[in-house]
């Protein structure tokens, strides 16, 4: 069978993906950052997070139409800079696609023990399974499971807005409101990031897009202002009824920090005896599926195009003949998902990821500067508003936001670090070795 991935994407399947992929990002993960910025701090911090995305997703849409692949950003970076680079670039996005999960499958067992008492790790162990049953049985299927969910979780964090946005307080959302003083807001800034991580996901889609060059900018801008509002929702639904340490300790005043400051905040509002407390933390579940489901999606194509460039194993780039699905690239994500949910860090995995997806804005935001000065002919169905500036300012917001990383977690840098480099070192072995059994010389 054809090694192609089958065009059956329209622009509702892209937004629907676009949001799913990051709408967990509303639910939990950003609420780490209270306990850095305060609620002033992040505000701030999500207000520059949210300028980073707009401006990077910008650029970033004009790549992808440019270049429609499911490698993503490794394609990109490959036709800018070369192969070293895009090995590293590819590595980067892997960090962030293959790390990502394991967190949202932490928070929906934490969700499913916060509404139904529910073991955390063997909910997360289980949708994993289950998850990646669904992506192996094909593409179409996925993606409208995929859609359908996308749009219950936005209902829900619609429905959220209108049962906490009445009780919020400004005196509420202001308590405490700087405990680092202004300077944490560049420490929560890590943390606002997640509002919006794996939106690039989009562009690993591109190839099963059935009118890229039209469909993906449409489905890459809907997605970010569907995005920007949820965001907005969640951050002032939450802290403004009880306070920022309501929605960040399981407590509510210090000690173990939470999962899921959603339903932390719904419980403040209407009780956790209250028949709507048990049906938005079920519901709200859906919001953290679609991001595990989507992302899991993202992750095997952009393994399976470093498979297909011969970066990895080419066994990884293969489809299945049958479902015409990516198996051994989603059993491969399984392994090493499974692997680290078993470590239980779900705050050094998130940041782990996000180093990861730093990683990529910065190259492929230089790429499309290098491809628009190297290729200038090169067909572009869409250009990036506001060139040169807009991309620029990404880039620079992209700067700050690695800083903060380094500068809050520099032993969490260190670990990333050592993971390209034995991931690199790796890398050039297995070319020689390849390149030795291709020419037919022993070694």
């Amino acid at each position: 069978m054809s090694q192609q991935l089958q065009r059956t994407l329209g622009p509702l399947m892209i937004w629907g993906l676009g949001v799913g992929y990051v709408i967990s990002g509303s639910y939990f993960g950003w609420n780490y950052g209270l306990e850095q910025g305060g609620p002033w701090g992040m505000l701030v911090a999500t207000l520059v997070a949210t300028v980073l995305y707009v401006t990077f997703v910008l650029g970033y849409a004009e790549l992808s139409c440019a270049l429609p692949k499911a490698g993503g950003a490794f394609v990109y970076a490959r036709r800018a800079f070369g192969e070293k680079t895009a090995f590293v670039v590819g590595m980067a996005q892997l960090v962030e696609y293959v790390l990502a999960p394991p967190a949202i499958a932490f928070s929906i067992g934490s969700y499913m023990n916060t509404g139904f008492g529910l073991d955390v790790n063997v909910v997360a162990f289980c949708a994993y399974l289950l998850f990646t049953a669904i992506n192996m049985w094909g593409t179409k299927i996925s993606a409208g499971f995929e859609l359908i969910i996308t749009i219950i979780a936005v209902i829900e964090l619609m429905v959220f807005g209108c049962v906490c946005l009445p009780a919020f307080q400004w005196e509420t959302f202001s308590t405490d409101a700087l405990p680092n003083g202004w300077g944490g807001a560049f420490l929560a800034l890590p943390f606002a990031l997640w509002f919006y991580l794996a939106i690039e996901g989009i562009a690993n889609i591109a190839e099963e897009a059935k009118d890229p060059q039209r469909d993906l900018p449409k489905g890459f801008l809907s997605a970010m202002g569907t995005l920007v509002v949820l965001a907005m929702i969640a951050l002032f639904g939450s802290v403004g009824v009880a306070g920022w340490r309501a929605v960040l300790f399981v407590n509510g005043v210090d000690g173990a920090q939470s999962d899921s400051p959603l339903p932390l905040a719904i419980r403040h509002v209407v009780g956790a005896g209250h028949p709507m407390f048990k049906l938005l933390t079920g519901i709200g579940l859906l919001g953290l599926v679609a991001s595990f489901h989507g992302i899991l999606l993202a992750a095997s194509r952009a393994l399976l195009e470093m498979g297909r460039c011969g970066f990895l194993p080419r066994k990884i780039g293969r489809l299945d003949e049958k479902r015409g699905t990516p198996m051994i690239a989603l059993a491969l994500n399984l392994f090493v998902g499974l692997l680290v949910l078993l470590t239980g860090k779900t705050g050094d995995i998130i940041l782990l990821a996000i180093f990861g997806a730093l990683t990529l804005y910065l190259f492929s935001t230089i790429a499309l500067f290098r491809l628009r000065k190297m290729e200038p002919d090169l067909p572009r169905p869409y250009k990036t508003p506001g060139y040169p500036l807009v991309p620029a300012l990404s880039l620079v917001l992209t700067i700050v936001a690695l800083a903060s990383m380094i500068w809050t977690k520099p032993h969490l840098f260190g670990i990333y670090i050592a993971i390209m480099i034995f991931s690199f070192v790796l890398w050039i072995a297995f070319k020689k070795s390849d390149s030795t059994a291709e020419s037919g010389i022993s070694p």
